[in-house]
């Protein structure tokens, strides 16, 4: 968003903040797809499947145009829908596998080029459909690819269920984006938005210590 605020100016990168909101629920799509298929395919299969139901998620919101506040209650609600269903299952033992030098530099050349490719198409795209396509390269299917091949599906769920609950913040920061670049410019916009996504990020961390707490062998007995 950044990168589209400075190339392509505030109301660009106002639209695009808008449709890449919108685009958490297409991210949620791809969340819910590769949960189910990773408990019975092996990794490439669940982020082919999970990459095809994201693009048909993303092909169906691209006419929908419901503005800011219309997209964080759609995206806020995908979800919150999500949470329910997503299986959390505990960890029950922790690797200490030293990864390999190659797996940090691989997962951030991952990373790295879709959002090339979608700032670099930005122009021919429009700002509603860079957004929608921006909710999804950066960093989910990478992690998620990486930790179902390294640990297992189970690990790899968990993963998603962890990220879901930071979507309400990444949602948070995309709005307020969305409504205060136009008015308080690029620097103050994205400096709000992030102080506010950080502050969501830290109640939902807190939260969920507070539910393990409460759920783990030693609280229960």
């Amino acid at each position: 968003m950044l990168v589209l605020a400075l190339d392509r100016g505030r109301a660009f990168a106002g639209d695009a903040a808008t449709g890449t909101l919108l685009g958490i629920v297409a991210l949620i799509v791809f969340v819910l797809a590769y949960a189910a298929v990773s408990t019975r395919f092996a990794w490439p299969w669940a982020l082919l499947i999970g990459w095809t139901s994201f693009l048909v998620a993303v092909l169906a919101l691209r006419p929908v145009h419901v503005g800011a506040f219309g997209a964080l209650v759609l995206s806020s609600a995908a979800c919150g829908a999500t949470l329910v269903v997503l299986p959390r299952r505990h960890s029950e033992w922790l690797s200490t596998r030293p990864y390999p030098r190659w797996d940090l530099p691989l997962r951030g050349l991952c990373a790295v080029i879709p959002i090339i490719a979608v700032t670099g198409a930005a122009r021919a795209l429009g700002p509603h459909l860079t957004g929608l396509l921006a909710a999804f390269p950066v960093i989910t299917p990478v992690l998620a690819a990486f930790t179902h091949a390294q640990q297992g599906t189970r690990e790899a769920v968990r993963l998603l269920h962890g990220m879901t609950v930071g979507f309400f913040a990444y949602a948070l920061f995309c709005f307020t984006v969305s409504i205060t670049i136009r008015g308080l410019g690029i620097a103050a916009s994205f400096g709000l938005a992030t102080a506010l996504a950080l502050a969501a990020q830290a109640t939902a961390i807190a939260l969920s210590r507070r539910r393990e707490q409460l759920l783990s062998p030693e609280a229960a007995s």
